[in-house]
Formats: C-alpha cells, sequence, structure tokens
C-alpha cells in the first residue's frame, strides 16, 4: 500500500504544478522527506498527511488511502485471521449456549494437567499478545474442556475442570467484549458463571462478575456495571483473592460514570484497604488475566476520577503511577491495554487542567498501536479523549484540532473493523 500512497500524492502535486520543495514548503517538511514518501520509502505522520491533504486539495482522499494502507499492513495472512474473529467468538458463544441449556451436573474427570497449562499459558499471554495470535486456541481449549465435561468424571477432577471451563469462558468473553460483540460477551460471561456455579468457586464467580462489570461499563451501562460489581463482593470476600480489589474499583468507575464523586471516591478507597485482606487464590496463581496488581489499581482508580473534572490533580497523579508502572514491558503485570488506558487517562487529566501539549505527548504511544490492537475498551478511552478536547476551553486551538484528526484517524481502523 505505500505503493499506492506515495505515487497518489506525486500524481496529485505534478496536477497542481507544484515541485518537492514548493509542496514541502506549504507543508512545513524537508523536501527529502517529500521525496521519500512519494517513493514508499516513508510514511507520513498523522499531521504531516492531513497538510499534505489541504495542500493538495485531496478532499480527505490521501487519509483513506493511509487507512486502506494501514489494514493491508497486516499482509493476506493476517487479514484473512482478522475477518474470522467476530465469527469465531459468536460460533464459541453458541457452542456455550448449547452447553450452558443441555449439561447435567453428573460428571467426572481425569487428569487435566496439560488442559490446566493450556489454559494458564493463554491466561497469561491474552494481556499482552494481539487478540488474533490467541482467539483460536481459546476457542480450541474451551471445545476440550466442553467435550471433558460432557463425559462422566470423578467429582473432585470435575470440579477442576468447571474451574478451567470458567476461565476459559471468561477469557472469551473478554475477547468478544475487545472485538465490540457484546451479546456474544456476555453470553460467554453467563456460561462462565454456570461453571462457576458447578466448580463452587467463589474466587471465579467474583471473576466472572467483575467482567460482567467492565462489559457492561464499557458498553454505556453504569447501572448494569455496579450491580454486577456489587453482587460479585461478597463471593470476593470469601475467596481472598485480588479480585475482591478489582470489584470495587468496577464499582468506582461505574460510580463515576453516574456522576457520583463521593461514591467514587469512597469505592476508591475500598479497593485500597481490601489489600490488608487479600491471600492469593487459584485464580491468582494462574495469573495474567486472573489476577489483579497495583498497576492496574492506578489505572482504573485514574479513570475513575477523570470523569470529575474536581479530580483531575488525583487523576492525574494515579495516571502518572500506572504509566510508571506499565514503562516496563518484563514485568509480569504489563498489558498493552492497561498501558494504552493509562496514558489516555493522563492525557484526559492533562486536559482537564488545560495542558495541550502535555495531553499530546501522553496520547502519542496510543495513536500509534497497530489496528490489531486497538481494542474496544482503547477505542472507546481515546474516543473519550476527543469529546473532552471538543468540550474545553482548548478545542479552537489548530493545535487541539490537529490532535482530535489523528485520533479520527486511529478509530478509523479498530481490531473490531479489519477487513472480514
Amino acid at each position: 500500500m505505500p505503493a499506492l500512497l506515495g505515487p497518489e500524492i506525486r500524481r496529485r502535486r505534478t496536477a497542481v504544478g507544484l515541485s518537492q520543495q514548493r509542496l514541502a514548503a506549504r507543508v512545513e517538511a524537508d523536501q527529502g522527506l517529500i521525496s521519500k514518501i512519494e517513493t514508499g520509502v516513508k510514511v507520513p505522520s498523522p499531521r504531516l498527511l492531513r497538510a499534505l491533504d489541504d495542500a493538495l486539495h485531496a478532499e480527505g482522499d490521501l487519509v483513506d488511502l493511509h487507512c486502506q494502507e494501514i489494514r493491508a499492513g497486516s499482509g493476506a495472512h493476517d487479514d484473512v485471521r482478522s475477518r474470522k474473529q467476530k465469527e469465531m467468538v459468536t460460533m464459541a458463544a453458541h457452542r456455550a449456549r448449547e452447553f450452558a441449556l443441555s449439561h447435567q451436573a453428573t460428571l467426572t474427570a481425569e487428569t487435566i494437567e496439560q488442559v490446566y497449562d493450556d489454559v494458564r499459558t493463554l491466561a497469561v499471554a491474552y494481556p499482552k499478545q494481539p487478540l488474533a495470535d490467541l482467539l483460536g486456541s481459546l476457542a480450541g481449549v474451551q471445545d476440550t474442556l466442553f467435550s471433558l465435561l460432557e463425559q462422566r468424571r470423578k467429582p473432585a477432577q470435575a470440579q477442576q475442570l468447571y474451574l478451567l471451563a470458567g476461565v476459559t469462558g471468561g477469557l472469551l468473553g473478554k475477547a468478544a467484549h475487545d472485538l465490540s460483540v457484546p451479546h456474544a460477551a456476555m453470553t460467554h460471561a453467563r456460561t462462565a458463571y454456570v461453571c462457576a456455579e458447578h466448580a463452587d468457586h467463589d474466587g471465579l464467580r467474583a471473576w466472572i462478575r467483575g467482567l460482567q462489570s467492565l462489559i457492561a461499563y464499557w458498553s454505556g451501562r453504569p447501572h448494569e456495571a455496579l450491580r454486577y460489581a456489587q453482587t460479585g463482593a461478597t463471593f470476593a470476600a470469601s475467596s481472598g483473592g485480588t479480585v475482591a480489589v478489582w470489584l470495587p474499583l468496577n464499582e468506582a468507575r461505574a460510580w463515576a460514570a453516574l456522576r457520583n464523586v463521593e461514591e467514587t471516591r469512597a469505592a476508591i478507597g475500598k479497593a485500597e484497604r481490601a489489600w490488608e485482606q487479600v491471600t492469593a487464590d487459584e485464580l491468582d496463581e494462574i495469573g495474567g488475566m486472573c489476577t489483579f496488581s497495583r498497576a492496574r489499581q492506578s489505572y482504573y482508580a485514574a479513570d475513575a476520577l477523570n470523569w470529575h473534572p474536581t479530580e483531575a490533580d488525583a487523576a492525574e497523579t494515579y495516571s502518572t503511577q500506572a504509566v510508571d508502572a506499565y514503562s516496563d514491558t518484563n514485568r509480569p503485570e504489563w498489558a498493552f491495554g492497561d498501558q494504552a488506558g493509562s496514558h489516555t487517562g493522563l492525557a484526559l487529566s492533562r486536559i482537564a487542567r488545560g495542558d495541550l501539549d502535555g495531553a499530546a505527548d501522553a496520547i502519542t504511544p496510543v495513536l500509534g498501536l497497530v489496528p490489531g490492537q486497538r481494542i474496544n475498551g482503547i477505542v472507546h478511552s481515546v474516543q473519550r479523549l476527543h469529546a473532552a478536547i471538543a468540550h474545553s476551553e482548548l478545542g479552537a486551538d489548530p493545535a487541539a484540532r490537529n490532535l482530535q484528526e489523528e485520533i479520527e484517524t486511529f478509530t478509523r481502523t479498530p481490531a473490531a473493523a479489519l477487513p472480514r
């Protein structure tokens, strides 16, 4: 695709009688850079692309062509995988529904060490890798677990299989959410909760309620998000795991979306105090998506407080802590989604206090994410930043408009909208 964008820029430049040097002067760039762009050696930044589009009177055609370049950048093989993602989570949701409706609780189990390792590997990999790399394996492990549970097994081992099936279902629910398929996400979550009931595992019950709260929050249903977070709290208290910290932070975000600053602060305080009672449970031992960290706590607290303009300073403090914690990709708790959310939270808090340059610096790493990592929560967070700029006193600043244009370019190619 760079071979198409570059020649199109050259064609339009020559059509209006501009030399590379004169075009470079109009867009405040070097003539050498224009030459490299036209030959496909370099790809223009979003700001430069918009400037080129304006200078050549392309009326958005160059921006659209750049979006096509991004879509094609992963290659034909990745495009095929991307087209199958929504179809795969939906098919898995149908399988989950059939299981939940037809299952009988009289099953036994056999040795499950291998499938446990499979589930643990996927749980740890999920927050670190693009969804396209994991989705097929997730669906395959779920099918294996369902097949094992549909045979007669020893009760104690069946209980462990249910735990693993619940975790896998929760991961698939998160996958469907990340791909903007909320109905399939809730279907997976409900079936995972059925597994938690059969496993009689309070930690898993609480974790699934947290997942349902997350799905509802990003779907714009804060009352539902609040209900799930609160109903999971009793189970979390019994489990003793880090989910007891996650649930009140989900509650904090729901209260924040409902514009209740007092309850937001109270829920954040509740999460902080919960650490005093935490003892690792089976989900924490699995790790990855199944456990909660101090870094995620800072990210969630900032996300909640950013709903309230009066809390901008506290939100910036939490965001800075989260950005620092996620700066090291070698840390076990590192997650590209949480890292992006932390940067977006920092940008939001800086917009609230009128620091446009600081907000642009904070959001730049997020706008560089490849399309396969532009999951639902990240896209919604970046759109929230776009709206915050529009509603702030900075909205009329040309630099603010440029940043909004970069955000619009970014959101044109989310993971859920890749060619299918």
